[in-house]
């Protein structure tokens, strides 16, 4: 190989500079995650050869480190959910995810993703995916039980209820505990390595992607054995390489807000890099100011009853939201602190299974009382917690429409939560900004021009996920799947 200056990920190689070729393939997958565990599969399934690159020792990537719960539904319901009763429009999926992307949805990709939904189900489940036809009633941040189906969002919280159905989407795997992250991968994992096609290569680190005269990508340059290989792929490179959560210069220019967070949620691989890659060669990247930021504050359920308060003593979102949503608002305050509050009861055995992690900031045997030791301005917290209490008494609440499925007289005693972000309480995160492409998985420029030959899955990508206010548990572990499985399948029609 001929000498080549330091390489960079936003820095392509141009295929003159190649002396020979190292590998040469169909496809080459970047990253061993779901989304590029199931490009590979789909790949090899559709005739490809198929190389897949993993900079880590084994595969898992950051759905590893996930619940994997994933979310499916629509066409009338997966098989779980017509087993459990449950009904699934697909318009009222399409509705609901509609709603929770915001100004930033892209429709086309969602609707693609509403309507082929229990479809991918259906195909998770040939791979040997378990899923058990059970329903988990009881309001959960994860199923720690081996049932399958529960609610994951705010699908039965206002707005959203008012203009879509709801509908339990949630798939959590046959497995007790929250171990469905590790289990997915084990049979991703198995599935890629029963199928001849696919050639594994771990501890291998893409740099840069490299391409031709006419800006075709068709190849990536990769780090194996402290030796740089050059990668011919006929079909194009497909990037699964996470977000960029890890790199702190990466998040300090791109989405800033994510420094309210204090634990990032990722894998050491995602830095970036193949968002990087994907720019250097024309994509280009969106939304990447957005992030999800959660305030776990349930379990246990209970904690719903309570009311969420600014230092003016001042309610600000409907308490029964997904605590994703619940983060997001509480990031848009301008407030020194926020509060949780709630009675002796509600608050029940929150030490022992809490998330959260928020100290007491305060208690009182009156409200009077729990004001002044908040000090909150008297009388502020004196009347919204009256206003509320009136509103639980008439059965709706009359500021935020919190469900009154959710509504109980807050009656002293009071314990008083802090969950000011930065002051010890839990608020885990991740990047939802990537490369923006078609719903078939084609990286695309500025001008949504098509990169010939590159393609993006998982968090590389912006997917159907947009914002932690409309964000479900299973939106990523689901988009990652689906938008692997679509851009594999692509990638191995264009080596045909």
């Amino acid at each position: 190989m001929s000498d080549h200056p330091k390489t960079s990920p936003s820095k392509p190689r141009a295929e003159k500079d190649i002396d020979s070729w190292d590998i040469e393939t169909d496809v080459a997958i970047v990253g061993f995650g779901g989304a590029g565990g199931c490009a590979a599969i789909a790949a090899a399934d559709a005739g490809a050869e198929v190389c897949l690159f993993e900079v880590a020792s084994a595969s898992g990537g950051s759905t590893a480190l996930s619940s994997a719960e994933i979310y499916m539904g629509g066409s009338g319901g997966t098989r779980v959910q017509q087993a459990c009763g449950f009904d699934d429009s697909t318009d009222a999926m399409f509705t609901y995810m509609m709603m929770c992307a915001g100004p930033q949805a892209d429709e086309q990709k969602i609707r693609n993703y509403c309507e082929n939904s229990a479809a991918h189900f259906d195909w998770l489940v040939s791979l040997g995916v378990p899923f058990k036809d059970s329903f988990h009633k009881e309001r959960a941040i994860m199923c720690l039980t081996d049932d399958c189906l529960l609610y994951t969002g705010s699908e039965k919280a206002y707005p959203f209820a008012e203009h879509a159905k709801p509908c339990p989407r949630g798939h959590n795997l046959e497995v007790e505990g929250d171990n469905g992250g590790p289990l997915f991968m084990k049979i991703v994992t198995e599935n890629v390595e029963k199928r001849d096609a696919i050639t594994v290569h771990y501890e291998t680190r893409a740099l840069t992607l490299i391409t031709n005269d006419a800006e075709e990508v068709v190849g990536i340059v990769v780090r194996q054995n402290q030796k740089e290989l050059n990668v011919r792929a006929k079909g194009g490179v497909i990037l699964c390489a996470g977000g960029f959560v890890m790199n702190e210069e990466m998040l300090k220019k791109y989405a800033p807000k994510l420094s309210a967070g204090t634990v990032p949620i990722g894998n050491p691989g995602d830095t970036g890099s193949g968002i990087l890659m994907g720019m250097g060669v024309g994509g280009v990247a969106i939304n990447m100011h957005e992030g999800f930021v959660s305030l776990p504050y349930y379990p246990p359920a209970s904690m719903t009853y309570g009311i969420l308060i600014n230092d003016k003593g001042q309610r600000f979102v409907n308490e029964d939201v997904y605590h994703g949503r619940l983060g997001d608002f509480a990031l848009r305050q301008q407030s020194d602190r926020l509060y949780f509050i709630v009675t002796v009861e509600q608050y029940g055995d929150y030490e022992q299974v809490s998330y959260l992690g928020a100290e007491v900031a305060g208690t009182g045997e009156t409200v009077e009382e729990l004001e002044e030791e908040l000090g909150l301005r008297r009388g502020s917290l004196v009347h919204t917690i009256n206003t509320y209490n009136e509103d639980c008494a008439a059965g709706e609440d009359t500021l935020f429409h919190k469900s009154a499925e959710w509504m109980i007289h807050l009656k002293p005693p009071l314990v008083a939560l802090d969950v000011t972000p930065g002051r010890g309480a839990f608020l885990p995160y991740f990047t939802l900004g990537g490369l923006d492409t078609l719903p078939t998985g084609e990286v695309v420029n500025p001008e949504r021009t098509v990169v010939p030959g590159l393609y993006a899955a998982g968090r590389t990508a912006c997917g159907v996920v947009r914002t932690a206010a409309g964000y479900s548990s299973g939106m990523s572990v689901g988009d990652a799947t689906f938008s692997g499985k679509l851009a594999g399948m692509q990638a191995a029609a264009r080596a045909s």
